[in-house]
């Protein structure tokens, strides 16, 4: 039987509109249709901060349980963490970052 506040998100609920759940980071979008598909709803996953706001204008979406598990294959596939902390290594620091370091490296806490 279909989850009636997810039928009544999909029904009543605005194109492109985000709603979170119990879990923070995971969110329920829903899409909007076109001449070819009715509107449909997914999962975006996007991990928050410390006041519970997503870190990023849109995270990951997913629109069916084969795509997450495609994805999960993806993520904990050892050569992407090798791969990313290569990449690590070889871009700038991000600008928060830099902030928390003091001038001889040492972590500076914000307060």
């Amino acid at each position: 039987m279909p989850d009636e506040k997810l039928l009544q998100f999909l029904k009543s609920g605005k194109d492109w509109e985000r709603r979170a759940t119990t879990v923070p980071g995971i969110f329920i979008l829903r899409l909007p249709g076109d001449g070819k598909r009715p509107a449909s709803l997914a999962v975006e996953l996007n991990p928050v901060d410390e006041a519970g706001r997503p870190m990023k204008k849109r995270g990951l979406v997913l629109r069916s349980s084969e795509e997450l598990k495609a994805f999960r294959e993806l993520i904990n596939n050892e050569k992407l963490e090798t791969l990313m902390s290569r990449i690590d290594e070889v871009n700038p620091r991000s600008m928060a970052a830099r902030r928390r370091m003091g001038a001889g490296g040492e972590e500076v806490f914000e307060i």
